[in-house]
């Protein structure tokens, strides 16, 4: 592995989960984008930090596309690798401007994803339940944050949990001792319920990847996370 100092290395130590993109190729394409633009121009429109899942591609073709994004937008806001531990080690020894992976229940546990990633990554767990979320909050598993969902019914990820609905979602923010980003058919009216149940994000598919425009939609996004009317900030 390269001795050299990440370009990214500061980004466990600070990152902004408020507005964070999760992608599908197959949503962008369908509304007539290419990915790595749509993600260019989201982040341009105020997405924090990016996640790329690709449940789908091969490896070869995934780590293309880690190192295309890297490129892309690695040096404006972190940029994490869905589930493929191999292909985020894979893109960090090419160079790539990537700053951490988030791995899922079924994956490989937490505490063997740091070790393999070490000590600079961010390193983040879908949770679900009151025992996921403790056993991420243990120190000895190394999770920097969680992803709790599904907020409500979504068709972005074939395995995703049973809708909570706000309520249970507050519960369960409120239980989480580290930072925790709700995701689940998510839209801009849900944001205010979110970040006042305590929530440090929002986390969106469709939102963004299916939209028209994916700069407008994540600045639709930012805006209601910050409490602003849409196209109030500059």
């Amino acid at each position: 592995m390269s001795t050299e100092a990440s370009p990214v290395s500061g980004y466990r130590a600070s990152f902004d989960l408020s507005t964070y993109l999760v992608t599908d190729s197959a949503q962008a394409r369908a509304a007539g984008h290419d990915l790595v633009e749509l993600i260019y121009e989201a982040v341009a429109g105020g997405v924090t930090i990016v996640q790329l899942r690709e449940k789908d591609l091969p490896a070869r073709a995934f780590l293309d596309l880690v190192l295309r994004v890297s490129t892309a937008v690695g040096l404006k806001v972190p940029v994490l690798v869905n589930d493929r531990v191999d292909v985020y080690l894979a893109a960090r020894e090419m160079g790539a401007r990537v700053a951490g992976v988030h791995v899922g229940q079924h994956d490989l546990p937490p505490s063997a994803v740091r070790a393999l990633v070490g000590p600079d990554a961010i390193v983040g767990l879908s949770a679900a339940t009151e025992d996921q979320l403790y056993e991420a909050s243990v120190r000895s598993a190394g999770v920097d944050y969680v992803g709790i969902g599904a907020l409500h019914p979504t068709t972005s990820k074939k395995d995703a949990p049973e809708q909570l609905g706000h309520a249970r979602m507050a519960e369960l923010i409120a239980l989480s001792t580290l930072p925790s980003v709700a995701i689940g058919g998510i839209g801009p009216d849900d944001l205010p319920l979110l970040r006042a149940a305590g929530a440090d994000g929002a986390a969106v598919v469709s939102a963004i990847c299916g939209a028209a425009d994916p700069r407008v939609a994540a600045r639709a996004l930012a805006d209601a996370w910050a409490g602003e009317s849409v196209g109030e900030r500059v």
